[in-house]
Parts: structure tokens; sequence; C-alpha cells
């Protein structure tokens, strides 16, 4: 939270929040007077129908009452409203995936751009792949190349932020599916901050 320099009455965007462990940190920090959109895409609705109802169910009852839910396509990305953050955890490589469309980078870096306050931030976590390694893993063994990541935002418009190792794990060898037993919930990922020019 304290990468994402998100702040009481503040609002969020999460793509794709999973089983809501960040919504709710995000939540609890903006407040009721800020608001927290999550977007499933229509594409992972066969994959997320569960999760799908315990968000309608989450987001009917306090303290959850500031957490919206937004079903679109993924290559249609909007949000009601100017942002102050846009998040995302262990997806970004999805957006890469033909279950997905695949879709177009260069108009979802615009799109997630469009989405933000001038000076706002995008923040990204996910599974590192190994260097050079490009988009050949985001389908099967579910990472990317960091690189990958910042050249694309940064085409998009945005201003690389910085960087944390709070998830770093020099013991990973990046060649592991994710999901594997040896690796699940230790994999080595980056997290990544870029900021929408404030002009």
């Amino acid at each position: 939270m304290t990468f994402t320099k998100v702040k009481p009455g503040e609002k969020v965007l999460e793509l794709i929040p999973g089983s809501g462990y960040w919504t709710r940190v995000f939540s609890h920090v903006v407040g009721p007077k800020g608001h927290v959109y999550t977007v499933w895409p229509h594409e992972m609705d066969k994959y997320a129908a569960k999760s799908i109802v315990n968000w309608q169910e989450l987001v009917a009852k306090p303290p959850y009452t500031n957490v919206s839910l937004l079903q679109q396509q993924a290559a249609e990305l909007t949000v009601p409203e100017p942002v102050d953050l846009v998040f995302t955890s262990q997806n970004y490589h999805d957006y890469h995936d033909k279950f997905m469309g695949p879709v177009d980078l260069g108009t979802f870096g615009k799109q997630v751009l469009a989405a933000l306050k001038p000076g706002g931030l995008f923040v990204v976590i996910d599974h590192t792949a190994t260097a050079g390694s490009g988009i050949e893993a985001t389908d099967t063994l579910h990472r990317i190349d960091p690189e990958v990541v910042k050249k694309e935002m940064t085409a998009a418009g945005f201003v690389f932020d910085g960087s944390s190792d709070a998830l770093h794990n020099p013991a990973d060898p990046l060649t592991a599916k994710v999901f594997g037993p040896s690796i699940r919930g230790h994999t080595d990922q980056f997290i990544y901050r870029f900021r929408k020019p404030a002009k």
C-alpha cells in the first residue's frame, strides 16, 4: 500500500481482482469518502463465475459498499470517473493470452492512461519470466518478462516511476508454472509503478 501511494478519499480501479485480498485492503484505505472499482472482463466469466457471485455479495453490504463491480470486454476498459490509481496483481500477463482476445496492449495502455487523473499511478504486480523471454510464457507458465510491461506502458505514454523488490524471490528459477506445488505462493514477482504525466 505504501508503494501504491493510495490515500483516504481516493478512487481506485482494480483490474481482475481475483479472491479480493487487495480489494478489501483498498476499500479500508480509501474509506467511505473513496471508492474502489473492480473490473471483471467478460472473457473471464467462465473461469470466475463463483468469484463474481462472491463479489456481488461482497459489495452489497458494509464495510464494502464503497466497492463497485464493473463487467466489460477486456478490450474496452472504461471507468465511470477518473481515478487516482489503477492496480492489477498477477493478471497483466493474461491480457496477452488468446482467451482474452488477445488484447492490443498499445490500446490497453492508452485506456489505462485515460482512466487516470493527471499524475495518477498504474501499479503492476506479476510473476517474473526469464529476461528476454518476452511474452512466450504468458499462457504456459503464467509469467511475463518485466521489460515487456515497462516497454508497453511507456510506449502508451506512462513514465516509469519506480519498482519494489518486496515480492522478489531469488530462489525461484523462473521456469516453473506458477501453479506448480514447488513454487505456488512463492514465485518471484516484480512490482512496477507508472505515472501519468501531470500535463
